[in-house]
């Protein structure tokens, strides 16, 4: 894929420098008519942020009032992928089951009615505690969620998101530290929270969940194969080990490669969260290659963060602006170019703006905005570098 987008590219500019006015063109002649069209042959060959469908999330759904303004944004920044949960509610059938198809289709056409295009589920139904515990009743939850798996196929959507962390998910122990400007940030510190009690199960052991994941993808990988449903695995956060008992397996670079060899297949793959990964001591720009040169990288979160630990997995660190934090973003959209990646990518954890209540720690519309164009910006900078490379 990155030869075939980088060979159309030179072939695109050799035609542009192909075009004389019975003679070489100078500097003098920037703004004749030849050049133009020569600029605008040049920038045919560029694929919109180079290939990569920019998204938004929309957890909560479009009833949400800060979603509302977010759709607003994204139809005039034109970066109209949609990321988000399912919920029956949003397609008007609270009784219903978020994997019957009807409920997905409602969905998706509710996106489609506001301009935009539902393409990765984040969060799915019917995986739950169950599922990840190994407890009663996971054989049922497993089977709704191929029941899922299929229907989502049938309605054109072929990402899932998926975590394994049970009971503890997504958390932060400051959801308004303040940064850049006053921006508002989300942050976590290990320290504050490891001494709270356990959950109701306990001090569970780790390979408790692998064991519980191998399970899982066992027998949803294969299904995955026959309808063509991509998974992608979004690794704990925070990555810690541990928390109220509650092991967290997903937080190294080395479990992913386990998890990947449970299960080896061209579906069973990643989410490219590149602050978790980041937080775990990894390469950000070499991981990309590394996985998606593998085929792995299924959806992509683009993200900065800055460490304040000293240790790895980190115990400490903030959200960051995008252009802050410890990771070279430059280099990891470029490598996102260099392996011809295509799939959906979006920001994640971006800041809460001047004039913003911080309703959504993380998610406001603001610092979406900002985020798209940075990405946007740089984009178009590493596509630019590939067609002259």
């Amino acid at each position: 894929m990155k030869n075939d987008r980088r060979n159309f590219l030179k072939k695109s500019s050799l035609l542009a420098a192909g075009i004389t006015m019975g003679g070489g063109l100078t500097s003098s002649f920037a703004n004749t008519p030849v050049q133009r069209i020569k600029r605008k042959i040049e920038l045919s060959g560029m694929a919109k942020d180079a290939g990569i469908q920019f998204s938004n999330a929309y957890f909560g759904g479009l009833q949400n009032a800060k979603n509302q303004y977010l759709v607003e944004l994204a139809k005039q920044m034109g970066a109209l992928g949609a990321v988000a949960g399912l919920s029956p509610r949003e397609a008007g059938m609270p009784d219903a089951n978020p994997w019957d198809y009807d409920v997905i289709t409602a969905v998706k056409k509710a996106y489609k009615d506001v301009g935009l295009d539902y393409h990765v589920v984040e969060g799915p139904p019917s995986l739950g505690s169950k599922t990840k515990l190994g407890l009663e009743g996971r054989d049922e939850e497993i089977a709704n969620f191929i029941t899922f798996m299929k229907n989502l196929k049938r309605a054109d959507i072929d990402v899932i998101c998926y975590n394994w962390m049970p009971v503890v998910s997504w958390a932060r122990t400051d959801r308004a530290r303040p940064g850049r400007g006053g921006a508002l940030m989300t942050a976590f510190d290990y320290d504050i929270i490891k001494d709270e009690p356990l959950t109701e199960y306990g001090d569970i052991p780790a390979e408790k969940l692998w064991d519980t994941l191998e399970y899982f993808l066992n027998a949803v990988v294969p299904e995955a194969e026959n309808i063509g449903m991509k998974l992608a695995l979004h690794p704990d956060d925070p990555q810690v080990h541990k928390i109220q008992g509650i092991p967290r397996i997903m937080n190294t670079v080395e479990n992913f490669d386990r998890m990947l060899k449970i299960m080896p297949s061209d579906y069973n793959g990643v989410t490219m969260c590149q602050g978790n990964y980041s937080l775990m001591g990894a390469d950000i720009p070499a991981l990309i290659r590394r996985w998606g040169n593998a085929g792995k990288i299924h959806f992509a979160h683009f993200r900065n963060v800055e460490e304040l630990s000293g240790q790895l997995p980190s115990t400490k660190f903030t959200e960051t602006f995008h252009d802050l934090g410890d990771i070279d973003m430059y280099e990891a959209m470029k490598a996102y170019y260099d392996i011809g990646f295509e799939g959906s990518m979006r920001p994640d954890h971006v800041p809460t703006m001047a004039g913003e209540e911080n309703t959504s720690p993380g998610y406001m519309a603001l610092g979406n905005l900002w985020a798209i164009g940075y990405m946007r910006g740089l984009a178009e900078s590493v596509s630019k570098q590939g067609r002259n490379a």
